[in-house]
């Protein structure tokens, strides 16, 4: 997958001549990217828009639809703002049975419990990577035997919240002091966002992946406002939360990637009047990469090497096929 990340001042879309014209948006003294695509000849499928002002014409939405192209608006602090995707799968099927699955006490539980067995599961992976290079990291993972003893939903999430407690906490003696990094803040359940440079990148990812997830749910026909982990919440994407979990470890890895590389600067930051901070357009453009970067590595499943952006879409596809008793 690619994304095409469009931010700063200015920045434009419309169609001519059949083609689609990009321009990105001004944020240094550089003249801003210039971009022509023709039809069906188009290499990107996500657009992320991280701009202050700009202009979006019908038609270009129009364009970016037909060809598949999903569009992201992410709000000033990093979330994801609304986002726009290609037609839906229309097996109504799918849905009743999501439903009835929510419905079912019993079954919820199961699945959020699978949800958050493959969560841990890719944490110790993260922490036993940094491990190799910060002795000091020493993760306990008692905790994750309590998840199997949980009832509800409920006491899941509370198990939950110690692994990741711990989890943070040992992510932490990874991160330079430099970047003033003492724990996982989450701006969806801030209105004030990230107090510091490593939060405001992880929220940043975390919306990218958000998006992706929320790609693979409407391809597959589910519906992305009813999750089995998180609870329904008005105007809040709780299937995605849900599919979020067993990856966010590829956000993890890009952020410490570009922090132990020393690729993030000062000026790739700005405080707001709140004292909240954001990403400024070459901080946003250089996360974007990286993330991008990561969901294209490629794992062995079933046999087949395949990229993680794709394995989002597959396990996807198995809880649709799943919840219709396909498998």
């Amino acid at each position: 997958m690619r994304f095409l990340l469009l931010n700063g001042h200015g920045i434009d879309m419309r169609v001519s001549g059949a083609k689609l014209h990009v321009k990105d948006g001004r944020f240094s003294t550089e003249e801003p990217e210039k971009y022509v695509f023709s039809p069906k000849r188009i290499d990107v499928d996500s657009i992320i828009i991280y701009g202050r002002d700009g202009n979006l014409t019908v038609d270009a939405i129009r364009w970016l639809i037909k060809h598949n192209v999903q569009i992201s608006i992410l709000n000033w602090d990093g979330k994801l703002l609304t986002t726009m995707l290609p037609p839906e799968s229309t097996n109504v099927k799918t849905r009743f049975a999501q439903y009835h699955a929510f419905e079912d006490e019993k079954e919820r539980v199961k699945i959020a419990k699978n949800f958050i067995e493959a969560k841990f599961d890719k944490s110790l992976v993260v922490l036993d990577y940094l491990k190799q290079r910060y002795p000091e990291i020493d993760y306990d993972s008692s905790n994750i035997e309590k998840l199997t003893k949980a009832k509800n939903v409920k006491e899941i999430m509370g198990v939950e919240g110690g692994v990741a407690y711990k989890y943070w906490n040992e992510f932490s003696k990874a991160i330079p002091e430099k970047y003033d990094f003492e724990s996982r803040i989450d701006s969806s359940r801030r209105a004030t966002g990230a107090g510091d440079m490593v939060n405001a990148m992880l929220n940043y990812g975390y919306a990218l992946l958000e998006a992706e997830c929320l790609r693979a749910i409407n391809a597959v026909g589910l519906d992305p406002h009813v999750g089995f982990l998180h609870e329904m919440t008005t105007s809040k994407n709780s299937l995605a939360y849900d599919l979020q979990e067993p990856f966010r470890f590829l956000v993890d890895f890009a952020v410490i990637s570009l922090l132990e590389s020393e690729r993030m600067d000062n000026k790739d930051f700005i405080r707001t009047e709140n004292y909240s901070l954001r990403l400024r357009p070459s901080g946003a453009k250089k996360l974007t990469e990286e993330v991008n970067l990561w969901f294209n590595k490629r794992v062995s499943y079933k046999g087949n090497m395949t990229m993680w952006s794709y394995v989002m879409f597959l396990k996807t596809r198995e809880l649709a096929q799943y919840l219709t008793d396909k498998r």
